[in-house]
């Protein structure tokens, strides 16, 4: 079966793109169940009920999130109730949502998707590592195909847990950086690891946001108002191969399609 992961949609440029590519991509791969991180889709910041249904209305069957989970309100109730998006699993106990959710694919095979947040400069309430093997236990008491989005700053930290689950699920896929990493790989154990898909907007900018105020920033260091930018966009992410009855993968690619098509 093949999974489709689509990298960070940054705002309404990476939401036009989803809406526009995702439906023939969906065709043209093949693919039977596509993840997507939609942490980022709301101006940049953050996700509405409303977006994620833009997203899933598109042809995504999960939606993982990252650290700006929370940026808006109304979002807390709908993931109370979701079972289709997902925040990371080792934010606060209380915090409504779930980390792990299973999915079904086109062919009916079950997909769990996990998701966590690093520790490095994003501080959650509790490290991975104390979570992550219940959580893959948990999962694969449901299924073999198993998908873990790592939301994380350093590569380092996406790297070792990608190592310390090869074997355990088919693919740890990472986030957050915005930049899409040359490594895919099949690890010795059948899992299929790439450090960031990248990010599914502008990339004509500083990581979706305009160029210019994000440089005000960082030569000032006084508050600045982002706004996302709007050229060269194209949609990034990783198109998974695995064994439906094992889990194992035999095969990842990177995806980047350029919107509108060059």
């Amino acid at each position: 079966m093949r999974i489709l992961f689509v990298g960070d949609v940054v705002g309404r440029p990476g939401r036009d793109a989803v809406t526009a590519l995702l439906p023939g991509l969906r065709e043209t791969f093949e693919v039977d169940a596509c993840i997507l991180n939609g942490e980022n889709v709301a101006n940049g910041v953050g996700i509405t009920p409303r977006l994620a249904q833009v997203l899933l209305a598109a042809g995504a069957d999960a939606i993982t999130l990252g650290n700006h989970t929370w940026r808006r309100e109304e979002i807390g109730p709908y993931l109370g109730a979701s079972n289709t998006v997902v925040r990371p699993a080792n934010m606060a106990a209380a915090a409504p949502g779930r980390g792990l959710t299973v999915v079904a694919a086109r062919d009916g095979t079950s997909v769990a998707v996990i998701n966590l947040l690093g520790s490095l400069f994003l501080d959650p309430p509790h490290s991975m590592w104390e979570l992550v093997d219940d959580l893959v236990e948990e999962a694969r008491r449901a299924t073999p195909v198993i998908v873990v989005d790592v939301h994380a700053e350093a590569t380092s930290e996406k790297v070792a847990l990608a190592a310390w689950l090869d074997g355990r699920v088919t693919a740890v896929l990472g986030t957050h950086t915005h930049v899409q990493t040359s490594d895919a790989r099949i690890l010795p154990g059948g899992t299929a690891a790439l450090t960031d898909a990248g990010m599914t907007g502008p990339h004509d900018s500083v990581i979706g946001v305009q160029t210019g105020l994000a440089i005000r920033r960082m030569r000032t260091g006084m508050p600045v108002r982002f706004e996302t930018a709007t050229d060269g966009v194209r949609l990034e992410g990783a198109l998974v191969t695995c064994d439906p009855l094992t889990g194992r993968a035999s095969a990842i690619a990177p995806v980047r399609v350029p919107w509108p098509a060059a």
